[in-house]
């Protein structure tokens, strides 16, 4: 976000506008992946308009899992980011080139 802060006033906003939709966007093909992820396996009839108390906690438990790994797997891809920053830091106080 740093980067942001030194562009002129019309390009921050267009490029906060540009990273809002890329969120939605995000937030949009999470929501989906999680239901496509529980729903076939937990929702198994359509016998009343409500869940029952298997197909209610199978959810619950699936969509805290899926939550739960998501999370986890950002965290790694943040760590694994951060390394090869640093990685490329330390070769170019080096003078040579990140490997």
């Amino acid at each position: 976000m740093e980067a942001a802060q030194n562009l002129p006033p019309h390009l921050q906003q267009e490029f906060l506008k540009t990273l809002e939709q890329m969120q939605t966007k995000e937030s949009m093909t999470m929501y989906t992946n999680l239901v496509q992820k529980c729903y076939a396996p937990c929702v198994t009839s359509f016998r009343s308009k409500t869940l029952d108390k298997y197909e209610t906690a199978c959810l619950e438990n699936c969509a805290a899992r899926y939550i739960k790994m998501t999370q986890r797997v950002g965290l790694r891809f943040q760590e694994h980011q951060a390394m090869q920053q640093r990685k490329a830091a330390e070769a170019a106080a080096l003078g040579g080139t990140p490997s």
